[in-house]
């Protein structure tokens, strides 16, 4: 006889809510994680006050092959469910910009909540899992000298974004292993860098301004920071879910800036020079800059509208053309994973193979910055933890 309903790999916001959900349907269950202590990126998440949801939280703000697979488990368990949840313990939060929420307090109320509802699943921690297998209907989990057995195996190990706290491609080795495919894991929600030749800007490190920023067919509409190595910011983050490599990013500079601008400015002060003129509109220092960038000395007065005017159309158009990303190691997030076309979008179950799931990062579902991913831990936990 099995010794447990369902073993859940991975102690993460979706593991412990899929175990939560599991347990207080009666299954037994229990959670392993080679780390020592549960919900570690949850602990760090939103500078130690998690950014747990977001209000707008629909499918179509998910990068995925399949866009439409998320939009089932968010359907059956949205943001307003896991608002209620979090207001009956008692957490008090509040809401940022864009509907991003945040626990008043700590982070670690959240994990605490988790760990609170999971109270019937057995969790077991700081030890590796050693083997996984499958024969005769029932999975087989070695962690560390132990060995479990359940009909039902749910992979809720995340991805490879922040290697330091232990994040691994764990669950993409173990899905191929079980005849899963995998769509490309790449860095998501992560810096951008600049090739040497945009030197200029990387010596802009600290300014920060609001910009909208595109790459493929999305654009955002936040800050954009200047660093060392190139470009973040909330904007940029986003933009690098979208982002592939020798594509460019377009950045408008003077978004709440009226084609026109700078002609009209030349009217009304035609001895302003083309640095003041951007001082403006934009961070000193990002002004000055820029300025540089254009062949337009002396005064407005002076210039032709059609140069004025194709100073402003590069403006709200400024291509940039990164190198790479900063990586894994300052990724929040991954794009890619274990393919959707494989899983069942109700109860995010393998199509091939009964009794496994996958859930949370480790699936080709990946969210907008804002609380985004962790509601899809939330609901992609929810579905399985109903299906086991």
């Amino acid at each position: 006889m099995a010794q447990h309903d369902v073993i859940i790999l991975g102690a993460g916001g979706a593991g412990l809510f899929c175990a939560g959900i599991a347990a207080r349907r009666g299954k037994r269950v229990v959670v392993v994680d080679h780390a020592p202590e549960p919900g570690r990126k949850i602990v760090i998440s939103g500078g130690g006050r998690c950014n747990f949801t977001n209000v707008g939280a629909s499918w179509d703000r998910y990068v995925s092959a399949n866009p439409h697979f998320a939009r089932s488990a968010l359907g059956r368990y949205t943001a307003q469910d896991f608002i209620a949840l979090v207001d009956s313990h008692g957490i008090a939060w509040h809401e940022k910009t864009l509907g991003q929420l945040f626990c008043d307090g700590s982070a670690r109320q959240i994990v605490a909540m988790l760990l609170d509802e999971a109270a019937g699943a057995e969790i077991a921690l700081g030890q590796p899992i050693r083997d996984v297998t499958h024969a005769d209907g029932l999975f087989t989990v070695v962690h560390g000298d132990r060995i479990l057995t359940a009909p039902s195996l749910v992979i809720a190990t995340g991805g490879p974004s922040i290697p330091k706290l232990g994040a691994t491609g764990f669950a993409y080795d173990l899905a191929k292993r079980f005849g899963l495919k995998l769509v490309e894991p790449r860095p998501a929600l992560v810096p951008l860098t600049l090739p040497p030749d945009d030197a200029l800007f990387r010596e802009l490190s600290g300014v920060a301004t609001e910009v909208v920023a595109g790459a493929g067919k999305a654009t955002f509409r936040e800050a954009a920071l200047f660093t060392h190595r190139g470009l973040s910011g909330p904007a940029i983050l986003q933009a690098s879910s979208y982002w592939r490599h020798r594509e460019p990013v377009t950045i408008d500079f003077v978004p709440d800036r009226a084609p026109g601008w700078l002609t009209e400015l030349k009217r009304t002060r035609p001895r302003v020079g083309l640095r003041t003129a951007l001082g403006s509109a934009l961070p000193d220092r990002l002004a000055e800059a820029l300025a540089v960038k254009f062949d337009c000395p002396g005064e407005l007065g002076n210039q032709r509208d059609a140069i004025l005017a194709a100073i402003e159309q590069r403006l709200s158009g400024w291509q940039f053309h990164p190198n790479g990303t900063e990586g894994f190691v300052k990724a929040e997030v991954t794009v890619g994973g274990v393919a959707t076309d494989g899983l069942n979008q109700k109860t995010m179950a393998a199509k091939h193979l009964p009794g496994l799931h996958v859930i949370g990062e480790a699936v080709d579902v990946t969210g907008w910055l804002g609380g985004y991913n962790f509601q899809w831990a939330w609901s992609s936990g929810w579905a399985a933890g109903q299906a086991v």
